[in-house]
């Protein structure tokens, strides 16, 4: 490729003997590609240079591990006014149109992550080519952040895959495959990495016809059919999202009905313009818990550590979804429990994770195949982690740590799940007790992104680093807590948890407390929540963090009749197909809620307070990746500050 070649401090451009121009997104000093407005700028006045020289046609790649990320989140975090918000949505459009106007054909060959301003860029080209592997996920996740996709993404996507496909990916945030993203059409060929450029370059220079929208599509892009497919979608869209709460899904809808997802035409129109949800309170605690969720990910930065081998010890719910999770991620895995007929049911489940997960047989068996049933327990020997998840006794835990300690490999982690013992006093039955450190996740442990990283005062640094890499490696989310009963969730937890019961106690209804949080903005109400736990574990829990020894008598009476909850199909509800059977709540006020939340507030305050998580930011991202506080009110501390 030495015709001629361009770089500016983003971008390089070259022309290879076929005539064809190469141009690379390398963005300098980052890991990842995002579009800055000085990315945006010089992107622009390269298409101008490339236009000029007019190729055969373009390739647009990337130079490195992924494809974009979207645009550059801190350049929103610069914009004081709507009208600067809507001046950077301008820069983005016309840039993208510009490469949508080239006069020779163009294609994005995407790998990795293409997210955001990346699919709009691809959306701009006219082929788009993706490596076929796991590993590369489109999506447009901007209503996560309280805004839409301004960059013509609202307005190309529907007519390329049509109107239910393109509202599924906006509305959600969803991100799918290479090979979803083909069926759908919203990439023209998945490929192997082997033959990823020369299929870049022969789309380009052969320009086949694009194929055309199905008729039903085209029927339901014309402005007549708009209003019901927005009105079916409005209908999903509120079962999940109150406009209230989060008006960017209802914004993209009417954006896209009246004005074909044009951000200028919009803008005078509260109800789809960008300067309305520019200005949105809950935009701006969106975006602040996007900055949270990145802090998380750097609690391993530096770390060398990279797992190749998990054993898991205890294959119940936890530890067999533990194991599952790992397996997906790519590690061989070996689950052990004391008799074959105990491990089977996790691997059934497992079984069921990967379908549905991964839904490519050749991908759910290779992971089935990392998933090693171990009664004898030889997988410690060879572990880089061993995790153990066995019930909460401390005895047992000693015990077992002491045999797993004799046989691991000197620089594996050893980590327990526990959820209520202090890691300290599991830890005397160690040789070395600064080996031993806390992963404790959340079930379900394949929905929620937090783990819990759990230090106490003698462990080793480097391990608890290592720990968070490990986290890290499986998509988790590492947050680092200091060894204390409850650690940060649990212990916020429980009593708002036992205050629930309390109020069920005094007669209220299970779905009025329900009703109430969720109008509050939790995704899932008190009652629904100790039913999905599992109302023995909440006792349990409830005994081991409570100042107080006297259990709700509601509670106590379920888990004595053996109602524990969604896993028994009856609890404080019943269950049908595993949904929980609500009768209607009584008339409430937001002064119910007030007095459920209340203390939980409070002891978010005192898990401050005592130093068990480092600061308010980190308080605030554990408790809403963990319990899911709503993130429109970005956390329980922020809550609490914005009411002073």
């Amino acid at each position: 490729m030495d015709r001629f070649g361009t770089e500016t401090r983003h971008w390089r451009w070259e022309t290879d003997r076929d005539g064809l121009a190469w141009l690379t997104f390398d963005k300098q000093g980052e890991s990842a590609n995002t579009f800055s407005r000085e990315a945006l700028e010089e992107l622009g006045r390269a298409l101008a240079a490339i236009r000029v020289q007019n190729p055969k046609g373009l390739v647009i790649r990337s130079g490195k591990d992924n494809f974009i990320a979207g645009a550059d989140v801190e350049e929103f975090t610069r914009l004081k006014t709507p009208e600067e918000a809507l001046a950077f949505v301008k820069l983005g459009w016309d840039v993208f149109q510009d490469l949508r106007e080239l006069p020779f054909p163009s294609t994005a060959m995407v790998n990795g992550f293409c997210m955001g301003g990346g699919v709009e860029l691809a959306l701009a080209c006219r082929y788009r080519v993706a490596l076929d592997d796991p590993k590369t996920r489109f999506a447009l996740p901007e209503v996560m952040l309280g805004i839409m996709p301004a960059w013509h993404g609202l307005q190309w996507l529907p007519k390329l895959v049509g109107p239910g496909n393109a509202l599924d990916m906006i509305l959600t945030g969803r991100s799918i495959d290479a090979r979803r993203a083909k069926r759908i059409g919203l990439v023209d060929q998945a490929v192997p990495l082997r033959i990823l450029e020369n299929t870049a370059r022969m789309v380009t220079l052969e320009a086949p016809k694009p194929g055309k929208l199905s008729f039903m599509n085209r029927l339901m892009l014309a402005r007549p059919m708009r209003g019901i497919v927005t009105s079916q979608a409005r209908k999903q869209v509120a079962k999940r999202a109150r406009k209230q709460h989060y008006p960017a899904p209802y914004a993209v809808l009417e954006s896209w009905r009246k004005y074909d997802g044009n951000p200028f035409a919009a803008s005078n129109d509260p109800s789809a313009s960008v300067e309305s949800l520019f200005q949105h309170p809950t935009t701006r605690n969106l975006i602040r818990i996007f900055f949270l969720q990145e802090r998380m990910k750097s609690a391993a930065r530096g770390a060398a550590f990279e797992a190749r081998h998990v054993h898991v010890v205890g294959a119940g719910v936890m530890g067999g979804d533990i194991a599952a999770v790992c397996a997906m991620r790519g590690l061989s895995v070996t689950l052990q429990d004391t008799a074959p007929e105990r491990i089977a049911p996790a691997v059934k489940r497992a079984a069921e994770l990967f379908r549905r997960r991964l839904r490519d047989e050749r991908r759910v068996r290779d992971a089935l195949d990392r998933l090693v049933p171990d009664v004898s327990g030889e997988g410690a020997r060879h572990a880089d982690v061993i995790i153990e998840a066995i019930y909460e006794n401390l005895q047992a835990k000693r015990e077992l740590f002491a045999r797993l300690e004799s046989i691991a490999k000197p620089d594996a982690i050893l980590a327990s799940n526990t959820s209520s013992l202090k890691l300290a006093d599991i830890a005397t039955g160690l040789k070395e007790p600064s080996r031993l450190v806390g992963i404790h996740f959340f079930n379900p442990v394949p929905q929620l992104q937090l783990v819990e990283v759990v230090s106490p005062s003698n462990t080793n640094p480097e391990t608890a680093k290592n720990a968070a890499a490990f986290v890290r490696q499986i998509d988790k989310l590492p947050l680092p807590v200091k060894d204390s009963p409850g650690f940060l969730v649990n212990r916020v937890l429980g009593p708002y948890m036992l205050n629930a019961f309390r109020l069920l106690d005094q007669g209220n209804k299970p779905e009025t407390l329900d009703a109430a949080m969720e109008q509050f903005g939790m995704p899932m109400g008190p009652a629904e929540l100790a039913d999905t736990v599992g109302l023995d574990i909440c006792l349990a829990a409830g005994k081991a963090l409570a100042k107080t020894t006297e259990m709700p008598k509601v509670l106590a009476n379920k888990v004595a009749l053996g109602h524990l909850g969604k896993k028994t199909g009856q609890g404080l509800y019943r269950y049908e197909n595993g949904k929980p059977v609500k009768g209607q709540p009584d008339a409430f006020d937001a002064s119910l809620a007030d007095e459920l939340i209340e203390p939980y507030l409070r002891e978010a305050e005192a898990v401050l307070r005592e130093g068990i998580v480092a600061d308010a930011d980190l308080v605030d991202a554990g408790l809403i990746f963990g319990t899911g506080f709503a993130p429109f009110r970005g956390g329980p501390l922020q809550y609490l500050a914005s009411k002073k």
